[in-house]
């Protein structure tokens, strides 16, 4: 058989594999859309099931034989091509993947979907104590994790690697430091502002039904094709593809916070515009998916913040806005624009404005290295959670679901996730300044649409 054949062999392998992984991610997305309440352990049995079989696909010892031949082929020695590029991903994928035991992949898959479920309710109840035994049970499967992969280094950078490869928490500390001692100086000087932004025009009520229809504007004007996805309501706002030509978004709407479901569609929209970008004809191989979670969350942060909060897109964008809906009348681009930046410490990190937000991110950074070395317990996270709050932004929420319950993704299981939203805005910060250097101004641009 020849290099070609059995790499074809390896690529028919993994995409068969892909059907399996699209079908679990489809049954999560029904999970967070509207699965009955007393549907939710079997949902869990569903997803464990699948996880188990996808698991095993991907550590077959066939498979491991042939991408071990290919890596050392003359296929493999064109680290630059995309099959050379395919078989050095899948290589690291099966060496990382067969170190854990198929116990622990079925246990995490059936703990992460069982602590989503109680998450939510326990969100919605602000009740701590009936999240806190799923989020013990979550985070001791993900140390055990870390432990048969970390090779006596660091835990937390075992699993920060499944999300951007090679990113250490050293050099992930030092960056933080450097924002943070810009960022504090940044908030005294607009403190010191004489003619700060009230957010009064963000404080009108746009009902429901008219930023749906803002939403989906929004998202297809900025390219999100809908023919190939969709955009549907949630606790959390996420994107997840099914297929490749089937990726949703989601978001979630308060009729009394325009901008809650507005940035929201923005930023799921930008991610959604990268996983519509890339070539089907690779889906369920490496060359088909994203770069890392830092790349891709630069695609919505990009979108939702560089974009979506300058001058330019809100002169172009508020006419057409407020045609839709009455409640911006007497308003104008401008007191929309300044209140789309206005600074001001808040409880909320997807809600937080672009000044304080990557202090969010040093918030969960630090709580999730302490979590998993166990330096901090479960139990005393909450208390952790506050006191860092205080320390970083000068606020102490008031209640669990403004605190430690509002984000999803511990509950998921994503420990190590958080940074790529600071690392995605560094990202962003750089395709901007490319994009000025190959097209010159932009506002010219963003001001046509």
């Amino acid at each position: 058989m020849t290099d070609e054949q059995t790499f074809q062999l390896v690529a028919d392998h993994f995409r068969e594999t892909a059907l399996l992984e699209a079908t679990s991610a489809l049954l999560e997305w029904d999970e967070r859309t509207g699965l009955p309440a007393q549907a939710g352990a079997y949902r869990a049995e569903q997803i464990t099931l699948l996880s188990g079989m996808i698991h095993r696909r991907r550590t077959d010892p066939r498979i491991g034989e042939q991408l071990e031949q290919l890596d050392s082929s003359s296929l493999g020695g064109e680290p630059n091509s995309p099959i050379g590029a395919t078989i050095s991903r899948l290589l690291k994928d099966f060496r990382r993947n067969s170190r854990l035991p198929i116990d622990l992949v079925e246990a995490t898959s059936k703990a992460t979907v069982l602590g989503q479920q109680a998450w939510e309710r326990a969100r919605a109840s602000d009740s701590w104590e009936l999240f806190k035994p799923h989020l013990q049970e979550i985070f001791s499967l993900r140390r055990r994790e870390a432990e048969l992969l970390c090779d006596g280094g660091s835990l937390y950078d075992a699993l920060l690697d499944q999300y951007e490869e090679g990113a250490k928490s050293d050099e992930l500390t030092q960056i933080f430091a450097s924002l943070r001692d810009e960022l504090v100086r940044l908030v005294q000087d607009l403190q010191a502002s004489r003619r700060p932004p009230d957010g009064a025009a963000w404080k009108r009520t746009v009902p429901i039904d008219q930023q749906r229809r803002i939403s989906q504007w929004i998202a297809q004007q900025i390219g999100y094709q809908f023919e190939r996805g969709r955009l549907d309501e949630t606790t959390h706002p996420f994107c997840t593809t099914i297929g490749p030509h089937d990726c949703r978004i989601l978001t979630r709407y308060q009729a009394d916070y325009f901008p809650s479901a507005f940035y929201s569609t923005l930023h799921e929209a930008g991610h959604g515009l990268y996983e519509q970008g890339l070539p089907t004809d690779w889906y369920g191989l490496p060359a088909g998916t994203y770069a890392s979670l830092g790349v891709h969350e630069s695609q919505s942060r990009l979108w939702e913040n560089f974009i979506g909060r300058s001058q330019p897109f809100w002169q172009w964008a508020f006419p057409h806005i407020a045609r839709m809906t009455d409640s911006w009348q007497g308003l104008d681009a401008h007191a929309i624009y300044r209140d789309a930046n206005r600074v001001e410490a808040s409880l909320v990190r997807v809600e937080a404005d672009e000044v304080t937000y990557n202090l969010h991110i040093l918030i969960r950074f630090e709580l999730e290295q302490a979590l998993l070395d166990g330096e901090l317990s479960v139990e005393d996270a909450p208390q952790a959670w506050n006191e860092r709050y205080e320390h970083y932004l000068g606020i102490r929420p008031p209640s669990h679901s403004e605190g430690i319950l509002q984000d999803v993704h511990w509950s998921a299981g994503l420990i190590g996730y958080f940074p790529t939203y600071t690392l995605g805005n560094i990202y962003a910060a750089q395709l901007m300044e490319a994009m000025q250097r190959e097209l010159g101004q932009l506002e010219p641009l963003i001001l046509q649409g």
